[in-house]
């Protein structure tokens, strides 16, 4: 296998909840030397510097500073977060057996949740003399199950079964002698007596490789981890531009972005300001010559229903990474963003697919279309193909994930200067 292939895998395996593929990132980024910025402190930027800021435990947005004087930013943006469920407040069900009620959490899939061993990761506060801190944990065995019923008992169950989320997903934890035992396992993972939580299930699974030729990935969280790594790997391994590279990784995106530390919050908008502030530049001079690629995984052609794609646009897995395009700005890419990002395609020597969803059905709109309104830059909405989004178990391409890391790589390396007319990529 690929090392970098085998880097992603490892990075999904460990990255469980939003609250991991994080902190995960941030070590990342330690390695590589950038300095962690505080948003209650004073930034003292040079030129030359690699910093990073957090916020809400599941968001961190990292930047590296030119030598020269910068020109504008070169911005990404994909998401953290994925379809789940929620372990809630007082979750505990007694009856024949230990049962959890748990709260959906974004739009997912909900077949493929059932009969499979599940666990539970995320982020919990602990109890200190000072108030509260945060760790996060991640309890690494077959823990609960949610139990299909049998075909007998529910003879609609391959007629097109319409799930209630009050009845049919809730995850059996054990028998009668298992009531209060999560709650004292999650403070035993904790080490302290747990004050809040935001704590989510996930499958047992593995990523895995697989295909006649090893060229597809299975997992969880390929949308939108597979964006994150892609675009997280080519702006580490970046040569140096004098645009100011930032990379985002936000959260809540499955849930509509509106939260502090989402498209739709400030995060965005803030960070890139006292970056100019810390440099004495005007913000606006940086922004009129900035662009941002939005990157959030697209639907590949189906291969039991290609009748579900527009047939001119349809992407295939393996085939390169796709531009997403929409004439009512469901997607940002309007006509110069396409001719800048197939240029940057063209500087890789990768190949760049198209998307349109099908005109009788209508799509999902990506971080890309909230995070405009905050900060007003030319945007390209693009993805890497799969299938079964928003399943707990994804599939996409080994190749379109390298391709993308090379993509970012020669975006990141690149220097942007743009007018109304066009643009100019050096």
């Amino acid at each position: 296998m690929d090392n970098r292939i085998q880097a992603f895998c490892e990075y999904l395996n460990h990255s469980h909840s939003a609250y991991h593929a994080q902190a995960n990132l941030v070590e990342n980024l330690k390695e590589q030397g950038y300095t962690q910025l505080e948003e209650a402190a004073k930034w003292s930027l040079i030129p030359g510097g690699k910093y990073y800021v957090c916020r809400g435990g599941a968001t961190v947005i990292a930047f590296r500073i030119p030598t020269s004087t910068p020109q504008g930013f070169l911005i990404s943006a994909a998401h953290t977060d994925r379809p789940s469920f929620k372990l809630k407040e007082n979750g505990e069900k007694v009856g024949a057996y230990t049962g959890l009620a748990v709260e959906r959490y974004g739009g997912a899939l909900m077949a493929p949740w059932l009969d499979r061993p599940l666990s539970i990761a995320g982020r919990v506060l602990v109890e200190t003399e000072q108030g509260a801190k945060a760790k996060l944990i991640d309890i690494q065995r077959d823990l609960m199950l949610i139990p299909n019923v049998a075909i007998h008992m529910n003879r609609q169950a391959n007629d097109g079964y319409k799930w209630n989320p009050v009845m049919d997903l809730n995850p059996l934890l054990g028998g009668k002698n298992a009531q209060g035992k999560l709650n004292k396992l999650l403070e035993q993972e904790a080490g302290g007596k747990i004050l809040g939580h935001d704590l989510y299930l996930y499958v047992r699974e593995e990523a895995k490789v697989w295909g006649m030729e090893e060229e597809y990935i299975s997992a969880q969280g390929l949308d939108d981890l597979q964006s994150v790594w892609g675009c997280f790997q080519g702006f580490l391994t970046a040569p140096e531009s004098q645009d100011i590279g930032v990379f985002c990784a936000l959260n809540s995106e499955e849930i509509g972005s509106r939260t502090q530390n989402g498209a739709d919050s400030s995060v965005m908008e803030d960070t890139l300001v006292r970056i100019a502030e810390g440099l004495g530049l005007d913000i606006r001079r940086l922004l009129s010559q900035s662009f941002l690629i939005s990157a959030d995984n697209a639907h590949a052609i189906h291969p039991n229903h290609p009748e579900l794609a527009d047939p001119a646009n349809a992407p295939v897995m393996g085939e390169g990474v796709v531009l997403k395009f929409n004439s009512n700005q469901r997607y940002c890419t309007d006509g110069l963003c396409a001719a800048l990002f197939r240029k940057v395609c063209q500087k890789a020597g990768a190949k760049v697919q198209t998307y349109y969803n099908r005109p009788d059905i209508p799509g999902g709109s990506t971080l890309g279309c909230v995070s405009i309104a905050h900060v007003s830059v030319p945007t390209a909405d693009i993805g890497l193909p799969q299938l079964a989004m928003h399943s707990c178990y994804e599939t996409a391409s080994v190749a379109d994930t390298i391709s993308l890391m090379e993509i970012m790589r020669s975006y990141y390396g690149s220097t942007l200067v743009m007018d109304e007319n066009g643009f100019a990529l050096k």
